[in-house]
C-alpha cells in the first residue's frame, strides 16, 4: 500500500479507540520521565501476592493454589462452589482490567470506562442496539441452579480481591485513564457479567455475516450474479474432505432425515433483474432502489464492524483440532491437539488453570485443567481425568440479514396480505465518562433488531420505488441465534465434568453458541467428532433470492422466515471412525448435499487436507504418533497455495534480469513459508499483489481481498482462463488485460516492493522481517499512542513463519497492505491420553496481564518458536512442578 492510499476502513476504526488515549499518555510520559519512583509504584502497585496465608471471604474451608514456573495456578477445594470463588479471586489478581473491559464492552457502556471516544460510543450504539445484556440476563433464569451457584460463588471471589482496593491498585490502566477522565471505582462483579461474555465469543465466531454481507455489496458493484458467485465458489469436497463421511457417521439417520428443511423446492436460476427486483421489492428492479438498498446494507456492515474484535475474525479466526486413536500411538492410548486461532493482544485471550476437588465425588466433580476465559468460571478447552476435548469453528451459518421496509414506526411483515406491524421501540441512553449522555432508539422487528440506522453514516435509507413512501423505506435487520436466550453457560461445566461420548452429546445440545465442532478422546480408549450448536431451519422457496442464508433476504416475504431448529439428534456426530482420526479445522462438516444442512460457506479445507496428509503419511510409514509428532504438525508452514501458484508463476516471461531476480527464488522453493526463507517473503509479496491487480478496481474498498482460502479458490479458478473479467483492469479506457499481464505486474512490482522494504539483493530477503507479530494492548498498544507507553504494555514484536490457510496458520491480511501477523495460534495443546502428565500446553502471552509482571509475556517467546511447556495434572506432578504455594483462607 502507497503512502497516498487511504487507510482501510477496518484499519482506521483500530486506531480510533486507541487515540483516545494520546491526552492521557501525554501525563503518564511526563510523569515517568521525572523519575524511577513513579514508574515503581504505578507499574508494581497493582502486583498481587502469590504466596502465604491469603483471606477469601465465602470460603466453607481452606484452598490450596500451586503455581509452576509460568505462574499457572492449580487449586485445590472441598467444593466445587469454594472451587470457583477461588478462580474468581485469582483472575481478577492477575487481570481485572481485561475483565472490566470486556463486561463494559459486552454491555454497551465502553464510553464510561474511555470517555468521549467516538469509535467506543460507536461500540456502544451497536452492542446495546443487538442488546447483549438483555439476553445475558435472560439466560440467568435458564440455566441450571448448580450452574447459577456456580457463576455467584466466581463472582464473590472476584469481589473479594475488589474489596478495600481502589482502582490504581487494580490495574495500571486505571492510572492511566484516571489522567484524562474521572476513573470510578469498579461496580462489583455480577454474575450476569460473565453471561454477557459468551455473547462476545459468539458474536465473533458466528459464521458467514461477512460472505452473506459481501454477496450483497459485490453484487451492488458488479450487477451480475456469475460474477458474485465466481467471488464465493462452492466447497470442493473432491480435493479437501469434509469433517466426516457419511460412513462415519453414528447417527445414520441424519444422511437421510429430511428434518431439517420444510417443504419446498428451490427455484431455476434466477436473473440478474429478477435477483435485483426480488431483493428491492420492486417490479423492475429501478436503479433508484438499487442505490437505497446498497446503501443500507453498507450502513449494516459499517455499523457491525463498529464492535471491537475481543475474540477474533476474518479467514484466520479458525482452529486446529485433530485427535488419532491408540491404535497410532506410542503410548497405546488416543492424543488430541487443539491450537484456535483467535485475535492476539496483551494479555491474550486465554488464562490457563486447574481446578481440582481434593476429594473426586458427585458433590464435588471437578477434576480438570486448561484454558479459561478470565471473566467465566470453568474451563471451556482442556481435560479431565477421564476425557480430552478441543473445540473448532465449525462455521454454520446462524445469522441472516432481512431486508425490511419501514415504514413510520411500521414495519411490512407480508408484501400479499400488506400486512404491516408495529416496530418494537427502545431508548438506551449511553453514559459518557467526562461527555455527555448519548440517547440511541433501537428499533426490532421479528426478525431481530435494525442494525442499518444504528451509526450515522450518511444517507443509509430510501424509497424502494419511484412512488415514494408508499412502501416505506429500507432497512437491514439482523437475526442471529444468539439473541435468543440459551443454556451455553451450562455447557462449559458439563464439558469440565464429561466421561464419555454420551457426555460430550448432551454437552453438546446446551453448547448452542457459537456452534463450535467438538473432538474428543478419551482415557479408555475412544475418540469422536460431536457438532453442537443452534442451527436455524431454513424452508427451500421457490424464488429468485436464494433461501439457504447465503444472500440477505427479503423480510416481506414470511416464506424465508426460520422453522426453528435442527434436532440436536440429527447433528453429524462420530465415534471411533474406520480412518483411525478426526481431523476438524473449519472445513465443511458433511459432503456437499448431506443432511442437516449447516452451511454453504466454509473454510476451503487447506489446513485440515494438510494435517489429513501428515497424519495419513505417518500412519501409512508405521511410524506411531508422540506428543512431539503432534507438536510438529501444530508448527507445519508448508503452503498449499505456492504448491497450486508457484508452477504458473515459473511459466511467466519476466524480461528483464531485475525483474525476473525474484522469480527465480521460487524455482527450487520447498512451499515453506520458513520465517527465515526469501522465497516465502518474495511469494507473499507478489500473493498481495496479484490481488491488488486483479480485484481492487472491481470492488468496494470494504471486500478487498485478504488473501484466505476462498481467495485462492478464485484465483485457481481464474487461472484456468487467460481473459477473465476479474483478470481486465476497468480503470484502463480501451484495454483489455490478460492473465498473463496481471501475472507479470505482480511478479515485477513484488521485486520492486521487497527491494524497498528489505533490500535489493533478494538473497537478503526473509519472511519474517516482514511478517512480525506486534502484541498490543487493546486501549493502551495503538500506534496514535506515544512510545513510551506503547513500550510498557507491548510485548516486543516476534518474527512468525507460516501464513494465512497453513496449519500454522498466523494469518495476515492482503487487504490492507501489510504482512503483519493479525490471528494466530492463541494457544497450543497435546494431551496423551495415556499420561495426562505428558500432555503440553502454551499461551501467546502469559498468566498475567500487569505489564509489570515477569508472566505478562513469558510465554512469547516459546510460543513463536513453536515450543510448549509441560502440563502437570496428577497431584504428584503438580507438587513437584510447584514453585509458589499458597493458601485462601475463610
Amino acid at each position: 500500500m502507497t503512502d497516498t492510499e487511504e487507510t482501510p476502513p477496518r484499519q482506521a476504526r483500530r486506531s480510533r479507540l486507541r487515540s483516545a488515549v494520546v491526552g492521557v499518555a501525554v501525563v503518564v510520559v511526563l510523569a515517568l520521565v521525572a523519575g524511577t519512583v513513579f514508574t515503581v509504584v504505578t507499574l508494581r502497585r497493582p502486583l498481587p501476592s502469590h504466596d502465604g496465608s491469603q483471606q477469601l471471604p465465602g470460603l466453607t474451608s481452606a484452598v490450596e493454589v500451586r503455581r509452576d514456573a509460568q505462574d499457572v495456578p492449580q487449586v485445590y477445594a472441598d467444593t466445587p462452589e469454594d472451587l470457583f470463588r477461588a478462580q474468581g479471586y485469582l483472575q481478577a489478581q492477575d487481570r481485572f482490567f481485561e475483565m472490566d473491559y470486556r463486561r463494559h464492552v459486552t454491555a454497551g457502556r465502553l464510553a464510561e470506562l474511555v470517555g468521549e471516544v467516538p469509535a467506543a460510543i460507536d461500540a456502544d450504539k451497536v452492542t446495546r442496539t443487538f442488546g447483549w445484556r438483555q439476553v445475558a440476563e435472560q439466560e440467568w433464569h435458564l440455566i441450571s441452579d448448580e450452574s447459577r451457584d456456580y457463576l455467584q460463588a466466581y463472582a464473590q471471589g472476584v469481589n473479594a480481591y475488589l474489596e478495600d482496593r481502589d482502582a490504581e491498585e487494580l490495574g495500571v490502566e486505571y492510572t492511566v485513564l484516571g489522567a484524562r477522565v474521572e476513573v470510578d471505582e469498579p461496580e462489583p462483579w455480577d454474575p450476569v457479567d460473565s453471561l454477557a461474555w459468551l455473547k462476545a465469543m459468539a458474536w465473533d465466531l458466528r459464521g458467514n455475516y461477512d460472505s452473506e454481507l459481501d454477496r450483497a455489496l459485490a453484487y451492488s458493484t458488479l450487477g451480475e450474479t456469475d460474477l458474485v458467485d465466481e467471488l464465493f465458489p462452492a466447497y470442493d469436497d473432491s480435493g479437501n474432505r469434509p469433517v466426516l463421511r457419511n460412513q462415519d457417521l453414528a447417527n445414520k439417520r441424519s444422511a437421510d432425515r429430511a428434518s431439517d428443511q420444510a417443504d419446498g423446492e428451490d427455484g431455476d436460476a434466477a436473473s440478474d433483474a429478477e435477483l435485483t427486483s426480488a431483493l428491492t421489492g420492486t417490479v423492475t428492479g429501478d436503479g433508484a432502489a438499487t442505490d437505497a438498498l446498497e446503501a443500507a446494507v453498507d450502513s449494516a456492515r459499517s455499523a457491525l464492524e463498529a464492535v471491537p474484535v475481543l475474540v477474533g475474525r476474518g479467514d484466520a479466526a479458525g482452529s486446529n483440532s485433530w485427535v488419532v486413536s491408540g491404535e497410532h500411538t506410542a503410548s497405546g492410548e488416543p492424543m488430541l491437539a487443539n491450537d484456535p486461532h483467535l485475535a492476539l493482544s496483551a494479555p491474550g485471550i486465554w488464562s490457563q488453570v486447574g481446578l481440582h476437588c481434593n476429594e473426586v465425588s458427585d458433590a464435588c466433580p471437578f477434576d480438570v485443567a486448561g484454558f479459561s476465559f478470565a471473566g467465566f468460571p470453568g474451563v471451556v478447552i482442556g481435560h479431565n481425568g477421564d476425557l480430552a476435548w478441543g473445540l473448532t469453528n465449525m462455521g454454520a451459518d446462524v445469522t441472516d440479514f432481512v431486508i425490511e421496509r419501514v415504514r413510520g414506526d411500521t414495519w411490512l411483515k407480508d408484501a400479499d396480505s400488506e400486512a404491516w406491524e408495529q416496530l418494537e421501540t427502545r431508548t438506551e441512553t449511553i453514559r459518557v465518562a467526562g461527555g455527555s449522555p448519548v440517547d440511541l432508539t433501537v428499533r426490532s422487528t421479528e426478525h431481530g433488531p435494525i442494525v442499518s440506522d444504528t451509526l450515522d453514516v450518511g444517507e443509509v435509507v430510501g424509497s424502494p420505488t419511484e412512488a415514494g413512501t408508499e412502501f416505506g423505506e429500507y432497512a437491514v435487520a439482523l437475526q442471529w441465534t444468539a439473541l435468543q436466550p440459551g443454556r451455553t453457560a451450562d455447557a462449559v461445566f458439563a464439558f469440565d465434568t464429561a466421561k464419555d461420548a454420551e457426555d460430550i452429546r448432551a454437552a453438546a445440545e446446551l453448547f448452542e453458541v457459537p456452534a463450535q465442532s467438538i473432538v474428543f478422546a478419551t482415557t479408555d480408549g475412544h475418540i469422536g467428532y460431536q457438532a453442537p450448536g443452534r442451527i436455524p431451519v431454513r424452508s427451500k422457496v421457490k424464488g429468485p433470492v436464494p433461501s439457504d442464508g447465503t444472500w440477505p433476504r427479503p423480510g416481506w416475504d414470511p416464506r424465508y422466515d426460520w422453522k426453528g431448529w435442527v434436532d440436536a439428534d440429527d447433528m453429524p456426530r462420530a465415534l471411533d471412525p474406520e480412518e483411525g482420526f478426526v481431523v476438524a479445522a473449519n472445513q465443511a462438516v458433511l459432503r456437499d448435499g448431506s443432511k442437516p444442512y449447516l452451511a454453504d460457506d466454509w473454510d476451503y479445507g487447506y489446513r485440515s487436507e494438510r494435517i489429513r496428509t501428515l497424519l495419513s503419511e505417518q500412519i501409512a510409514a508405521g511410524r506411531p504418533f508422540t506428543v512431539e509428532d503432534m507438536n510438529r504438525i501444530q508448527n507445519d508452514d508448508w503452503s498449499a497455495f505456492a504448491e497450486a501458484l508457484v508452477p504458473v508463476l515459473l511459466d511467466i516471461d519476466v524480461e528483464d534480469s531485475f525483474g525476473a531476480a525474484g522469480q527465480e527464488l521460487l524455482a527450487d522453493w520447498d512451499y515453506r513459508m520458513d520465517a527465515d526463507s526469501p522465497a516465502a517473503a518474495y511469494f507473499a509479496a507478489v500473493w498481495r499483489n496479484l490481488l491488488q491487480e486483479a480485484f481492487w478496481d472491481d470492488l468496494p474498498t470494504s471486500m478487498r481481498p485478504d488473501g484466505g482460502s476462498q481467495w485462492l479458490m478464485v484465483v485457481k479458478s481464474m487461472l484456468e482462463r487467460s481473459e477473465d473479467t476479474f483478470w481486465d483492469d476497468r480503470t484502463t479506457a480501451n484495454v483489455v488485460e490478460s492473465r498473463d499481464e496481471v501475472l507479470s505486474r505482480a511478479l515485477v512490482s513484488a521485486r520492486r516492493d521487497l527491494t524497498v522494504e528489505l533490500s535489493k539483493e533478494p538473497a537478503d530477503w526473509d519472511w519474517g522481517t516482514l511478517h512480525t507479530l506486534q502484541l498490543e494492548h487493546p486501549v493502551l498498544g495503538g500506534a496514535d499512542v506515544p512510545g513510551l507507553v506503547r513500550d510498557l504494555v507491548n510485548p516486543s514484536s516476534v518474527r512468525m513463519p507460516g501464513g494465512s490457510s497453513i496449519v500454522n496458520a498466523t494469518g495476515w491480511d492482503a487487504g490492507t497492505g501489510s504482512f503483519a501477523v493479525t490471528t494466530g495460534p492463541s494457544m497450543r495443546m497435546v494431551v496423551d491420553m495415556a499420561d495426562l502428565d505428558a500432555s503440553t500446553w502454551v499461551t501467546v502471552t502469559g498468566v498475567s496481564g500487569h505489564p509489570a509482571s515477569s508472566h505478562y509475556d513469558d510465554q512469547l517467546d516459546d510460543w513463536a518458536a513453536g515450543r510448549t511447556f509441560a502440563w502437570p495434572f496428577t497431584r504428584g506432578a503438580v507438587e513437584e512442578a510447584t514453585e509458589t504455594r499458597a493458601t485462601l483462607v475463610p
